[in-house]
């Protein structure tokens, strides 16, 4: 475990960026795409000041070395705490691929990461957030892989986005149980690809019947679009009314549930969904897309920001950056 104090006099920010996912060539000078990533983060560091910053996957481009280089040394230039959470793109070339991006990784000095057991894939392990000698907050970064196949009921293979395999299931009870030993007894998980849950929470929390795009941004905050009992709930789904999760439930939000550590989810992978819903006590909340890499919706750009206060988050919300004075016209 790594531990991160927190400052007993204020709250602790941490601000997530998803998918930033540029092409070692969009890195280039002057490259609008690379301006536009570096003044949303920059933005948000200036805004927020955070104090730690995580990633939740598709840094960039597997074999994009130049990219993940040039990445990880913005991020790291804040000067602030920062880790990953791989995504399907980085896993895409394997786990040599991240080792090697790793070999740079370790020399930044304000890289926070354990390697973790390779069996259960790349780099999963948690972050515990302290106050003076109590944990507050435990952050559990965990690896969703890329794809893997899938049996539907009548007999047929297809390859799908990847989940959590059982044995991370098992891995991430032993974390809670550990950290609730330790006293900490809230907890968040931060992967790329959602959960099964996200599906499930998408269809209890949606109002029937409506379709892609039909609802805005802006309704979606007052409460439009949502069934009762989900009217807290904000943001849209707009990937094509589509949640990019394994076809097939993997047990992790029955672990969730069972231990009741924790109160908070965070996924990335879908760039235009950033819908925020609370399902059976626990927050299922899709991060901001953090600029323009793959595909995106400029009035989805930014991050989200999770505040951690003495007894665990208080708080989960996105940050918005506007960047139409840098889109052409």
């Amino acid at each position: 475990m790594k531990i991160i104090n927190k400052d007993p006099s204020k709250d602790f920010i941490l601000l997530n960026l998803s998918d930033p996912q540029l092409g070692s060539d969009e890195w280039a000078d002057g490259h609008p795409n690379r301006a536009i990533l570096e003044y949303t983060v920059d933005t948000l560091i200036k805004r927020l000041h955070p104090d730690l910053i995580t990633v939740s996957g598709d840094l960039a481009w597997a074999g994009h070395y130049t990219a993940y280089r040039m990445l990880g040394e913005m991020l790291d230039s804040y000067g602030i705490p920062w880790t990953v959470a791989w995504g399907n793109h980085d896993n895409q070339r394997g786990p040599e691929m991240i080792s090697t991006v790793l070999e740079h990784y370790f020399t930044l000095p304000n890289f926070v990461y354990e390697e973790g057991d390779p069996q259960l894939g790349n780099g999963n392990f948690v972050i515990g957030i302290k106050e003076g000698d109590r944990l507050v907050e435990g952050i559990i970064m965990m690896d969703t892989h890329d794809r893997m196949p899938y049996t539907n009921a009548n007999g047929e293979v297809s390859s799908e986005w990847a989940k959590l395999i059982p044995r991370q299931v098992e891995w991430y009870k032993e974390q809670i149980r550990e950290l609730k030993t330790m006293g900490c007894c809230d907890t968040t998980l931060i992967t790329h690809i959602p959960i099964y849950a996200y599906r499930m929470a998408a269809k209890a929390a949606f109002a029937t019947g409506i379709k892609y795009r039909q609802i805005s941004l802006r309704d979606s905050y007052n409460g439009i679009g949502w069934n009762d009992g989900y009217k807290s709930s904000f943001g849209v789904l707009w990937d094509g009314d589509q949640i990019a999760s394994y076809p097939a439930d993997e047990g992790a939000f029955d672990a969730i549930k069972e231990l009741g550590s924790t109160k908070h989810v965070l996924a990335g992978h879908d760039h235009t969904n950033n819908f925020v819903i609370k399902y059976e006590g626990v927050t299922l909340a899709y991060s901001l897309t953090t600029g323009p890499g793959c595909y995106w919706d400029p009035q989805l750009n930014g991050g989200t920001v999770i505040t951690i206060g003495t007894n665990g988050v208080c708080d989960l919300h996105h940050e918005y950056v506007n960047v139409d004075h840098m889109l052409k016209k």
